[in-house]
């Protein structure tokens, strides 16, 4: 259990130094195909032209990927206060390339951050051993967590339909509460599949079972509403 705790944990250290710098590449990306066409929080996408912001977008990828492997190792409670750090990455590397100061409390934001991400992976719980993917859908149909979601939904379809064409471009917490809810859902929708090719690689195929492609489904549909949201936080 330490050794898979172990790897996941430096894999979501990989995945937050890529992520972190993506978001400056592409936000460079962003700013260049800008100058020259309808910028992406106006719902231009001229962006997709511009081969910088294809590089961030790979390093994004690369991040993802590292962080996915990282769900397979290591419990959720461990990996995703990780992904703090990239703010952290973001910010350092803004001051530098983008040069955008980082203020006293920007400064205290990211010290908040190392002790947030230290403070729960030092006090991470033992991973739940799970068998099938049917397990996982027994949980993510318990009412509670049912719940939540409808709650996550309603919320995100608020913040998307009523905010964002009102809001979204005075003010960036619009958008970024929108990946961020959205977001929840997806950690759990990739945990789950993770696991399911653990299994399925240790020799309990889980393809057979329906479950297994909700769940993927699910985070593919999140990640595409991430990544679009993102880009305009990114202006």
């Amino acid at each position: 259990m330490y050794s898979s705790n172990l790897k996941g944990f430096i894999l979501a250290m990989v995945s937050s130094a890529f992520i972190g710098s993506s978001f400056i590449i592409k936000k460079k990306g962003l700013r260049k195909a800008g100058v020259n066409g309808p910028r992406a929080s106006s719902g231009g996408y001229g962006y997709l032209l511009e081969p910088l912001w294809w590089v961030g977008m790979l390093t994004m990828i690369i991040g993802e990927i590292s962080n996915f492997v990282a769900y397979i190792y290591a419990p959720a409670v461990l990996v995703t206060p990780l992904g703090a750090l990239s703010i952290i990455v973001s910010a350092v590397l803004a001051h530098f390339m983008l040069k955008e100061k980082l203020q006293k409390m920007g400064m205290l934001g990211c010290l908040l951050c190392i002790v947030g991400s230290t403070i729960i992976v030092l006090h991470a719980p033992e991973e739940r051993s799970i068998s099938s993917v049917e397990e996982i859908w027994e949980l993510a149909t318990q009412p509670a967590f049912l719940l939540y979601t409808a709650s996550a939904i309603a919320t995100a379809l608020v913040l998307i339909l009523y905010c964002a064409p009102r809001y979204g471009q005075t003010n960036i917490i619009v958008y970024i509460g929108i990946c961020s809810v959205i977001g929840s859902l997806t950690v759990m929708s990739i945990k789950a599949i993770g696991i399911a090719i653990k299994l399925t690689l240790e020799g309990t195929n889980q393809a057979k079972y329906f479950q297994t492609w909700i769940f993927a489904m699910v985070a593919i549909t999140c990640i595409i509403i991430q990544l679009n949201y993102l880009n305009m936080v990114s202006i």
